[in-house]
């Protein structure tokens, strides 16, 4: 038998209630009418006619006073229509007895009647009144009330068979009623338990299929839907059971080259040196590796509650970037490595996270692998001590040597020729710029040190901006570039150390400077940003920067492939260091019309 039939006769004893409800339902409904029906045809049309020819004997016996009065034609005429109502209705009478007694009723009212009729017809043959009234009292009057008594009794009989008959009906209806609700609480009681008897019993394959299918998602791969028959759910739990056969043999088949594969992955990252560190969406350890528990000293039970203050932090940092949906976590720059104190010492390690990804690529983890640059920070820091003591070392001869070329210059200690002239501009020209170079050699040995102390006062806005241009007009005029200050007065203050920000000034004004064609122009303007900062911008007319290039050109010793020569790739990483130092931000975008638009922000006043 197939499903589908199954489902059917599942259905049978609700469809088999129904159908006695609704035969219970007729039946009671038309012995209801058979009972009304028996009162329509028995009796009400007996009432109707009883009270018919009493209205009709009232009317002969007005109608014989009428002619008695002296109105003889009018009632004679009013005689003769009441007669002519009042035969049909007994003769209606003589056909509709039905009640016990109301056959001799019925008699007595014919009889009546005939006496009745006699008497009305020598009643009017009679043309003197005083014979007329001698034969309405003695005649007419006493068969008139003969018949309207007749009818009487009559409608008396009919009317007492149908208040019986009604109370019949109600106590019928009543039974009949109770009848109906209990056949029809039979029936739903019947009809559910068969129904859920047969579909439970239809519904027990797809249990045994459903638990199978349970085992087997639980790894119980010997798991089988036993279900008997040749419907649907049949086929299906033998497809179910050819499934699990062919799981349970690709299992045995692959378990062993997984179980290599993984133990291969995990020999591969417990042999790096590095620390790898792989966090889960809560923030739980999913894994470590050899290196993160002897390094970082951590454990997968106790989580990050293990890690030190500030190595928690960077990697609840890089896990909050990955599980954002940000892509991996790549550092900007080595001053992002955290120190961690061990056994062997302080470590320095740069954090770089990538996401972990589940089968429907959803994040579901991050990734991270701690790099050690403890060496690399040495190098970096020897690097810069051997900077900073080579700048300090050249600044005192440079300072002689610039005070030399200078008083030969000026033909201090004697006349010069114009071509000797020539050869001490362009000298005084290069020990200006390796004088540059050292000083911001000096910067960023300060930077890099530590030493980079701030001394906030408050300024205005449109003196800093007069202040950054002063310096720079003299190189502006050589190459005939102009100048602009587009800030407005009243613009307000801010909370700066000047002399850094007119550093800052400097490198930004300067290179604008160099970077625009001769004719062109440098604009300086500043504008509000939020409520707590103040936004300045340097506008040239240059080449403009790569979209590449303009987070590096910020890097320490970076500089643009076609960059003219003579500079050390420092000033804008100064600028940079300075401007984050005063809490705010610093950037480059393209300026409308070509050109750049180098922007910085410090705090409000």
């Amino acid at each position: 038998m197939t499903l589908r039939a199954k489902l059917v006769l599942a259905q049978a004893p609700l469809l088999a209630a129904l159908i006695a409800v609704a035969v219970g339902g007729s039946w009671t409904a038309a012995e209801l009418g058979r009972g009304a029906q028996a009162i329509l045809q028995d009796n009400y049309r007996s009432v109707l006619a009883a009270q018919r020819m009493i209205d009709a004997s009232s009317e002969i016996d007005a109608g014989s006073l009428y002619a008695l009065v002296g109105e003889r034609a009018r009632g004679m005429q009013q005689i003769s229509a009441a007669r002519q109502r009042l035969e049909p209705e007994l003769r209606v009478q003589l056909g509709n007895v039905t009640e016990v007694g109301e056959a001799e009723a019925t008699r007595a009212l014919e009889l009546a009647w005939q006496r009745c009729t006699g008497a009305l017809d020598r009643f009017a043959s009679l043309d003197s009144e005083k014979d007329a009234h001698a034969v309405y009292f003695s005649d007419v009057q006493p068969a008139v009330v003969a018949v309207r008594g007749a009818a009487e009794q009559i409608l008396a009989l009919n009317q007492d068979a149908m208040v019986r008959k009604s109370d019949a009906a109600d106590r019928a209806a009543v039974r009949l009623n109770a009848v109906l609700v209990g056949v029809a609480a039979l029936g739903c009681v019947v009809g559910v338990l068969s129904s859920g008897w047969l579909t439970a019993r239809l519904l027990r394959p797809l249990g045994v299929l459903s638990q199978a299918a349970r085992r087997l998602g639980e790894g119980d791969s010997a798991a089988r839907a036993q279900v008997d028959g040749r419907d649907e759910i049949a086929a299906v739990a033998g497809e179910f059971n050819t499934m699990a056969e062919r799981l349970e043999r690709y299992r045995q088949s692959t378990l062993g080259e997984l179980l290599a594969a993984h133990r291969s992955s995990q020999a591969v990252i417990d042999s790096l040196s590095d620390p790898v560190v792989v966090l889960g969406v809560e923030g739980e350890i999913l894994h470590l590796n050899a290196a993160a528990e002897s390094l970082l000293e951590l454990r997968p039970d106790a989580g990050l509650s293990g890690a030190h203050g500030p190595l928690r932090d960077v990697l609840e940092r890089v896990r909050g970037h990955v599980l954002a949906g940000k892509g991996p976590y790549v550092p900007k720059g080595l001053d992002e490595a955290v120190r961690v104190s061990g056994k062997e010492g302080d470590r320095r390690f740069l954090p770089r996270g990538t996401p972990v990804y589940s089968e429907q690529g959803a994040v579901i983890g991050a990734s991270i692998v701690l790099q050690d640059v403890t060496r690399l920070l040495s190098f970096e820091e020897l690097r810069n001590d051997l900077v900073a003591g080579v700048a300090h070392e050249l600044r005192t001869p440079l300072t002689s040597l610039r005070m030399a070329i200078h008083l030969l210059n000026e033909q201090a200690v004697g006349p010069v020729t114009e071509k000797q002239a020539d050869l001490l501009f362009a000298a005084r020209e290069d020990c200006e710029r390796l004088q540059g170079i050292v000083e911001e050699l000096l910067d960023l040995s300060r930077i890099q040190g530590g030493k980079l102390q701030l001394q906030p006062v408050i300024a205005d806005v449109e003196e800093l901006a007069q202040a950054a241009l002063e310096p720079q007009q003299s190189a502006a005029e050589l190459r005939g570039i102009e100048l602009h200050d587009e800030v407005l007065p009243g613009s307000g203050q801010v909370r700066v150390d000047p002399d850094r920000i007119a550093l800052v000034f400097a490198n930004l004004v300067g290179n604008a400077v160099r970077h625009s064609p001769p004719g062109g122009s440098v604009r300086v303007r500043s504008r509000p940003d939020g409520m707590q900062q103040v936004r300045f911008e340097v506008v040239d007319q240059g080449p403009g920067v790569p979209h590449e290039y303009r987070q590096a050109i910020f890097e320490k010793y970076f500089q643009l492939p076609d960059a003219p020569p003579g500079g050390a790739g420092l000033g804008l990483f100064i600028a940079r260091e300075i401007v984050r130092a005063h809490g705010g931000e610093i950037g480059v975008e393209e300026a409308p019309g070509g050109g750049s638009t180098f922007w910085f922000t410090v705090p409000r006043a």
